[in-house]
């Protein structure tokens, strides 16, 4: 049973659906993907329809966001060295304040599961740890615009908030745990090599680069990484267009309202191959918890759709082995298993 990206019906909740719709950032792309769809003569709300829809807004979206950071990422590098960043970064007077900080950026930031990429190369590029960088990756789409917003209208402040403070602990604890376990050598090196600032002066004679040069500089430098992933973004996306939203609905609400101990991880590896976002999955949660699901396997759920999927990991396997893939699943796996216990305990 597909979940539509935006549900039609009319329920109570349905202006906490809106005001999350308008406080995207990225609505104005999502109206060019509808008329995009609608000229093609395909229906809202169809197979095909939506698998479009899907494919033109998260192309563009992401290949905005890949250019963008890479050209703000590209002056970074330029004018604070690799060096000097992990210096700061790895101070161990923070006690773990930079992953905490990591994880509260990766909250305000719109980003699905896909779209948290191309800052997290960003990241890599500037120097910054590698668990850092993971603690931003695990939070950005597991603390969502749902969680956010349509949470406390659904389920109430009192499991908003305790879901927002169990994801934050998985992604600071997550991304600990990834730098305790010095994985760096699984990232791919050409990602992390570029020209200091002397090198590029450098190449130019030994004189400073004028601001022309400069701009000129950081377009080629950012350009150089986007043009290595965006082919794969293209590819996650399209895998992802033609799987989004469809949640065997059936399937679940026969097998997710048992309160046996091994329903909870059943539940989180049948979401993590499916992909959707948080407000596409909304319907399915609300029918699952009518019908007497357990809160803690129904949120368990919802974020492991939202936070692990296949197109980010052929995204991923662009910039890192699949010996880091594997880990990184694994701990946000086990995370959001051992969240869902805890809210079936507590609640």
């Amino acid at each position: 049973m597909p979940a539509r990206r935006r549900p039609e019906r009319k329920t109570a909740d349905a202006p906490a659906e809106e005001t999350a719709k308008y406080m995207d950032i990225f609505y104005p792309i999502q109206i060019f993907a509808d008329r995009i769809t609608g000229f093609l003569g395909l229906t809202a709300g169809s197979y095909a329809g939506d698998a479009v829809n899907f494919f033109v807004y998260d192309t563009i979206k992401i290949g905005i966001l890949l250019v963008i950071i890479n050209y703000i990422m590209a002056a970074t590098r330029y004018y604070f060295p690799l060096e000097k960043a992990r210096a700061i970064l790895t101070k161990k007077r923070w006690f773990g304040l930079n992953y905490l900080l990591a994880a509260l950026l990766g909250i305000v930031t719109p980003f699905c599961s896909c779209s948290s990429i191309p800052l997290f190369i960003g990241f890599l590029g500037a120097g910054i740890p590698l668990g850092i960088t993971f603690a931003f990756l695990i939070s950005s789409p597991l603390i969502n615009e749902a969680s956010l917003y349509l949470f406390p209208a659904m389920f109430g402040w009192k499991v908003t908030i305790l879901y927002n403070l169990f994801g934050l602990t998985i992604a600071v604890l997550g991304g600990m745990l990834m730098q305790k376990m010095g994985l760096e050598k699984y990232v791919l090196p050409e990602l992390l090599k570029f020209k200091s600032r002397a090198e590029v002066e450098a190449a130019n004679g030994g004189n400073k680069l004028q601001l022309g040069q400069l701009l000129k500089y950081f377009w080629k430098d950012g350009m150089s990484i986007t043009k290595k992933i965006f082919p794969y973004v293209v590819l996650g996306v399209s895998i992802g267009a033609l799987i989004h939203g469809f949640v065997p609905a059936g399937f679940v609400e026969q097998n997710i309202s048992s309160r046996d101990w091994w329903t909870v991880p059943m539940t989180v590896l049948l979401g993590v191959p499916l992909y959707a976002n948080s407000v596409s999955v909304i319907p399915i949660m609300e029918a699952l918890v009518g019908k007497g699901a357990p809160l803690g396997t129904v949120l368990a759920f919802m974020t492991a759709i939202v936070t692990l999927s296949i197109p980010e990991m052929l995204i991923l396997k662009k910039v890192m082995r699949w010996q880091l893939l594997a880990v990184f699943f694994a701990i946000t796996t086990f995370g959001i298993i051992i969240m869902g216990y805890l809210f079936n305990a507590i609640l």
